[in-house]
């Protein structure tokens, strides 16, 4: 009896959910233009929805078919796989976690995007790290790669840890991030900063305090999001007094 090719399933499976129209304005949003972040990522035009389907439907799929999907040049089969590995690392036990870890951190290259970092970081690598209490080195080389997806990784994984009011190697992170020159890291760091802010006031605001002249401009409106009206236009008016404005 032949082996079943489950990679190939799902892919046929997502094929026939492709949405020519909605694909085109998929494509615009995640910035696949020449030069843009997402140059050359190929859209079918699938609604999340109907993704999350599909990776139940196969969510048993074996870790070297996740592959296949998460190493596609086709944006769902990469998202789809990342849900797919999401629901297994929940249910896995501790052999089969650390396997998954290693194997996402092995394939950033193909989380590519801030929607797949978004939707997965934080749920294998952040959780690993934090219920494992493994060495959080990685999120630093991984903040200093060349790699906007691999910088981000390091950001949203600690989403996991503010939630558990562990805010440290978010605030280093930020730190070390303050020059970076994309906008998808502002927004990340800034989105970050607004978790803990949620969660500890005083934490926020000691940031804000030291590096609200400095911080790039998104970073810092994501950061003040929250705070009261007035408390926002004292950190704007610390930014355009730190730029001599």
């Amino acid at each position: 009896m032949p082996v079943r090719d489950t990679a190939e399933e799902v892919r046929k499976k997502l094929e026939s959910l492709a949405d020519p129209e909605k694909a085109v304005i998929l494509s615009r949003f995640f910035k696949t233009g020449r030069g843009e972040y997402g140059e050359g990522d190929i859209f079918w035009g699938i609604k999340v929805p109907e993704q999350r389907r599909v990776a139940r439907e196969f969510r048993d799929i074996p870790l070297s078919h996740i592959k296949r999907l998460l190493t596609d040049p086709v944006h769902e089969c990469r998202l789809t796989s990342l849900m797919i590995l999401v629901d297994k690392y929940a249910k896995a036990g501790p052999e089969l976690r650390e396997e998954i870890f290693s194997f996402y951190l092995s394939c950033t290259e193909f989380i590519n995007n801030w929607d797949l970092v978004d939707l997965s970081c934080e749920k294998i690598v952040g959780r690993h790290l934090h219920s494992t209490g493994s060495d959080r080195s990685i999120l630093y080389r991984l903040a200093e790669s060349e790699s906007i997806w691999e910088q981000r990784i390091a950001v949203i994984s600690t989403f996991r840890f503010i939630k558990n009011m562990e805010f440290e190697d978010t605030l280093k992170l930020c730190e070390l991030l303050l020059d970076h020159r994309h906008d998808l890291i502002h927004k990340a760091t800034g989105w970050m900063l607004r978790e803990t802010g949620k969660r500890s006031i005083v934490t926020l605001r000691t940031f804000l305090d030291s590096h609200a002249d400095v911080m790039p401009r998104t970073m810092l409106r994501y950061a003040i999001e929250k705070l009261d009206e007035k408390e926002r236009r004292r950190y704007m008016d610390a930014k355009r007094a730190g730029r001599g404005e």
